[in-house]
């Protein structure tokens, strides 16, 4: 439902994993454009890396003055309903093997 004729903003997919889909899909990426392809402030994208690399599932690797990512395929999921599930299950579904910079 809709308050006052304005549509209720909500997501399929959260931005911890559209930060996560863009690492898979460009490990070098910057954060700055991480963060314009998800629709968030630089800040906001790298809190969300930092959740993930305290979490275990990227780790960042420095390239001289740039960084370089790297996700842990094999990581479980977080949520009870999908804890028995791989993080790389999720990228698969989404179809990051037939995209370039595809982590294995």
């Amino acid at each position: 439902m809709s308050i006052g004729g304005t549509p209720k903003a909500w997501r399929f997919v959260t931005n911890h994993t559209q930060v996560l889909l863009c690492i898979a899909r460009d490990p070098e990426a910057r954060l700055r454009d991480v963060a314009e392809t998800v629709g968030i402030t630089e800040r906001a994208a790298q809190r969300i890396v930092a959740d993930l690399v305290e979490a275990g599932y990227v780790t960042r690797v420095r390239v001289g003055r740039r960084n370089s990512y790297q996700i842990d395929r094999e990581r479980r999921m977080r949520h009870p309903s999908q804890v028995e599930h791989e993080v790389g299950e999720l990228l698969d579904l989404l179809r990051l093997e037939d995209r370039p910079g595809q982590l294995e």
